[in-house]
């Protein structure tokens, strides 16, 4: 299936009658800089849907995006570092938690892992913690494009062993690959 229309409908800090709409939410999330916002700007194709920024922690609130008008994408603040004062990053963990795993708004997460570095000890905890919360996950090795063409597909190999039993999804925002496929598994 292909996204046809995106439009940013607000920003939460928590709780809200949108989220109680009936429409599916499909939740991203992934570490401080790992690139949600550009994957979002990427798979809509919409070049400033989402903001973004080279400074770990720019989003802080959770962003809602109408896609096609049947789903909702929710760009998640990054877990792990970012450049933010400790309150400040104590409030984005409590909003992460509370939606991910306390609300009954969200089923599906795609999980983002830089597809160069692999999965992180904050990532594999994560990871952990969607499946133990019965979520559906997708997860997305981000920014293949960096990976030396002589080293992808012992990178592609490596990471499908540690992340074996889950649906992955090579994808970069430069050379457009996992663009189709992605939004095939999010909206199908």
């Amino acid at each position: 299936m292909k996204i046809t229309s995106a439009t940013f409908m607000r920003g939460l800090k928590g709780d809200n009658e949108i989220l109680h709409d009936g429409i599916p939410q499909i939740a991203f999330i992934g570490r401080s800089n790992v690139g949600k916002s550009s994957m979002m700007n990427t798979l809509t194709n919409q070049r400033k849907l989402a903001r973004t920024s080279n400074t770990p922690g720019r989003t802080q609130e959770i962003n809602v995006f109408l896609i096609n008008n049947t789903h909702y994408f929710l760009d998640l603040p990054g877990y792990a570092f970012a450049r933010t004062k400790m309150k400040i990053w104590q409030k984005l963990d409590k909003l992460i938690t509370w939606y991910l795993f306390k609300s009954e708004h969200c089923h599906t997460v795609v999980l983002l892992i830089d597809a160069e570095i692999g999965p992180t000890g904050d990532d594999i905890e994560m990871l952990e913690a969607l499946r133990d919360a019965n979520k559906d996950i997708i997860v997305v090795l981000n920014k293949v494009d960096k990976i030396k063409k002589s080293h992808y597909l012992t990178q592609i190999t490596k990471l499908a062993k540690q992340l074996e039993g889950y649906m992955l999804v090579p994808f970069s925002s430069e050379t457009r690959v996992g663009v189709e496929e992605l939004a095939e598994a999010l909206l199908s």
